[in-house]
Order: structure tokens, then sequence, then C-alpha cells
């Protein structure tokens, strides 16, 4: 019998360089560590949103992987005035052999970012999908119980006019503020906070348009196009008509959301749907607009106010530069109070409008004026002196 002889091949060499060789702390950790959690357990929401948005002051070791006509590349940094500590470090040299160099940086302070309210996509389905089906519920409701023919003529004509201007303001904003601030923000973090922004403002326009052609079929002469000519024509919306065209032309991407949720929201949004039209409405008859606007109040007071405070809240006390943000914010207070204020004045006649008038215009206003104070100073930012105009 003979023995096969022995084939010559290249033999395994270990040199404990090959993967998952190394051990070191954390090593049979079956966790990412790749970001400081806000909280000791890192949450889903982190999972999937944190640095999912590439940056070359990271993890980048070859620069951006796309860029513009113009040259610059991914998500330039001066596409807001603002800074955040480290946005001064310029980004790495690359050059052949380079390899990781720069994967030692530290993260630089646009990146502690987090949304409070944990937005992602399953969210914001979840979120708009069960506001669309309440106030359907609410609306089949009421017209199951012919609730619409309790209200006051007069009622019937400003729902019309004025509760339907209102959804030019959020899809304007919707589409063309916060949908161009989301692509030009730094980071996955406040991509994401700032475009279920602009899903809450184009959700609410869509709810009070379908709400309008509601109520085009359930009341007799109830005119389906007098929000038109009252957004093109009326004295009392053109002041918010030129504010909210002006915001949407905004290039710095922090100062639309700043202008839009810190100063216009609290001074003519606020004004219009709660101390207007939510508190008119049951007088008149009418139970069921004030559910319409309320989901909107709710998105913007409880979730979009919310994740705006954080966001800024970062950079008025910035480890490098707090005194240089406050500064530029001090300067857009400047600028948009005074429009704002003036936006919200020339809405002054809408309050006589009704037959059960709502409280008076100027204690509304001076409720408006609190609540824009007390956000600033919930920032540490002083109520400018264009507030007593």
């Amino acid at each position: 019998m003979t023995t096969a002889p022995e084939r010559s091949v290249p033999k395994p060499v270990f040199t404990d360089a090959e993967a998952g060789a190394k051990v070191f702390p954390d090593s049979l950790s079956r966790r990412y560590n790749y970001f400081n959690p806000a909280k000791r357990k890192q949450s889903h929401y982190e999972d999937v949103t944190v640095e999912v948005q590439p940056d070359p002051r990271h993890y980048l070791a070859q620069g951006w992987l796309y860029g513009f006509s113009d040259g610059r590349g991914g998500y330039p940094l001066e596409w807001t005035a603002l800074k955040a500590w480290g946005s001064d470090r310029p980004e790495p040299k690359r050059f052949a052999g380079s390899g990781g160099k720069g994967y030692e940086w530290p993260a630089h302070g646009w990146h502690e970012f987090r949304d409070p309210n944990e937005e992602w996509e399953l969210t914001m389905y979840r979120y708009n999908s069960n506001v669309v089906r309440q106030v359907n519920q609410n609306i089949d409701s009421a017209r199951q119980a012919k609730a619409f023919e309790q209200w006051n003529p007069n009622w019937t004509a400003f729902v019309a006019q004025h509760v339907g201007a209102w959804m030019h303001v959020d899809h304007g904003l919707g589409l063309y503020l916060y949908a161009n601030a989301n692509r030009r923000a730094p980071t996955n973090m406040h991509n994401n906070a700032i475009a279920v922004n602009s899903m809450h403002r184009i959700r609410a326009a869509q709810d009070l348009a379908l709400y309008n052609l509601t109520l085009s079929e359930e009341i007799e002469g109830f005119d389906g196009g007098a929000h038109l000519e009252t957004w093109n024509s009326d004295p009392a919306w053109q002041g918010v008509r030129k504010t909210a065209e002006q915001l949407t032309g905004i290039d710095d991407w922090a100062e639309a959301v700043f202008a839009s949720n810190v100063v216009f929201e609290p001074l003519v949004g606020e004004l219009f749907r709660s101390n207007l039209v939510q508190q008119a409405a049951p007088g008149n008859g009418d139970f069921i607009t004030p559910t319409v606007v309320g989901a909107e109040e709710y998105d913007f007071a409880e979730r979009d106010l919310r994740y705006t405070k954080a966001m800024f809240d970062l950079l008025v006390n910035d480890r490098e530069y707090a005194e240089h943000n406050q500064a530029i914010l001090h300067g857009w207070l400047e600028t948009w109070v005074p429009r704002c204020i003036a936006a919200a004045r020339a809405l002054s006649p809408l309050w006589s409008q009704p037959d059960a008038k709502p409280p008076r215009f100027e204690d509304a206003l001076d409720r408006s004026k609190s609540r824009f104070s007390g956000i600033l100073a919930g920032l540490g930012l002083p109520s400018p002196k264009e507030l007593a105009q």
C-alpha cells in the first residue's frame, strides 16, 4: 500500500493582527459605543439616528463622498452663522498613505444635540397617522350629529375666510422653510427633528384643506374658495403673508428655525390659533374646529418647540462660542420681532368679527408676548426692546 505524498500548500500564520484577535476593554460587548448616549443606556432613537449622516470631522477618512458644483462638499458648517465647539478645526489633510488620519478628532459640538422627542421615521409615521385618525373621527362624528347646523352664520363665514387662510401659512412654512432647513442642517439628529417639524406643518395644512372640503359639503352656502381671496387681498392678512414669505426666504437654516419657532409661532401662530379661533369657536356653536386647530397647536407647543429649545440651549451655552451665538441671536430677534408684532397687530380686526367674541385683542397679544418672553428666558436671552411695539 502506497501513501500519497503530502501536498505542499501555504499554511496560515496568525499574527494577532486579524479582525477579532485584539482583546481590549469592551471587546466582548454586544453594544455599539461610538457615541455617548444621553442617558446611561443608549436609546433606539440614538441607535438609528446618531452618526447616520457622515462627517469628515469624524469618520470619513477620505473626505466628503459627494459635493456641489462650487466645490463645497456634503454639509458645510458655514450654512449657518452660529458655531458649535470645534467648528473652526480644519478638516484633516488627506494624502497617499494617510490612512485613517483624523479619526482621533474630538466630536465637535453640533453632534451633541439630541432631540428630546426622539423622532425618527417610525415615530413620525405613527404619530401623524394617529393625529389624522383622531381628527377624521371628530369630523365624522360631527357630521353624523348634524353639529355643523348649530354654527352662527357669521362664524361660518369666519371659518371659510380666516381659518382657511391659515392653511397657506402651514403649507408655505412646512414646504419651503422647514424642508429646506432640514437639508442644510449639519447632523442627522438636526435633520430628523426639523424634517418632522416640516411634516407637522404640511399635515396641518392638509387637515385644514380637507376640513374645508367637508364644510363645503355639509354647510349650504359655505364658500370653500373664500380663503384664497382672504389670503391674497384681505388687509388683515397681508402682514402675516408678508412675514411668512420673508421667513421662507431665509438662507441660514438655524435662523429659519429660530425665527419661525421661537418668534413667529408664539407671537402670531399661537395668537391666532389659541387666543382667537379656540376662544371664539365654542360661543358660536362650533366644537369641531378647535379639535382640528388644536392638533396643530399641540404639535408646536409640545413637540416642535421642545426640540427647538434643546437645540438652541446648547448653542447659547456653547463652551467656545456662547457669546458669538448670543450676539447672532440678538440680531435675529431685532429683525424678526418687529415684523411679527406688526403682523400680529394687523390681525386685530378679526377679533371683532364673530358674534360671540373672544377676549380682547390687546389681552391676547399680551399673553402671546408673555409666552414669547418666557421662551427667551428659558434660553437665557433677554426680551428685546422691540417687543414693546
